[in-house]
């Protein structure tokens, strides 16, 4: 059962890993390059619907971790589980206290009621995102490296 979890988690946190990689290096890298007002309601279209959806995915993830962790204290392999959720409860807080202000008043944005420094707060919320994906590739890792 703690195998199933384990790879459970490695696969559900994995593809966390990838949506995000996915958005910092490539999809944000498609809207900046659209024309005239397309890249800014691409960006805050992406707000809305990936807004709604990695709070559950970020929550769930660390949950799964830390039932791993609870569930696996005895093995060898438990420091990395919770060392991997330590990092976990870093990209909630960081999510949380940095980028979903600014992803709030992202996806409200038309180009008719953006602020002058729309790009500024795009840009700030595009270096913060670089940070936590950092943070979440680090947990991924050592997630992997507990289940093998």
């Amino acid at each position: 059962m703690l195998n199933a979890l384990a790879v459970a988690t490695v696969v559900i946190v994995g593809l966390m890993v990838g949506v995000e990689f996915s958005v910092a290096f490539i999809m944000n890298r498609i809207l900046d390059a659209l024309p005239e007002d397309s890249g800014q309601l691409g960006h805050a279209h992406g707000g809305r619907m990936l807004g709604a959806l990695m709070p559950f995915w970020y929550i769930g993830s660390l949950v799964l971790t830390a039932i791993w962790a609870a569930a696996g204290r005895q093995q060898h392999s438990a420091g990395l589980v919770v060392t991997a959720a330590g990092l976990l409860v870093v990209s909630v807080v960081m999510s949380i206290l940095l980028l979903v202000p600014i992803n709030n008043r992202n996806k409200t944005w038309t180009p008719e009621t953006r602020p002058a420094d729309w790009k500024q707060q795009l840009n700030r919320w595009g270096r913060y995102h670089y940070v936590r994906v950092a943070v979440i590739i680090a947990a991924f890792t050592l997630l992997v490296a507990a289940l093998v």
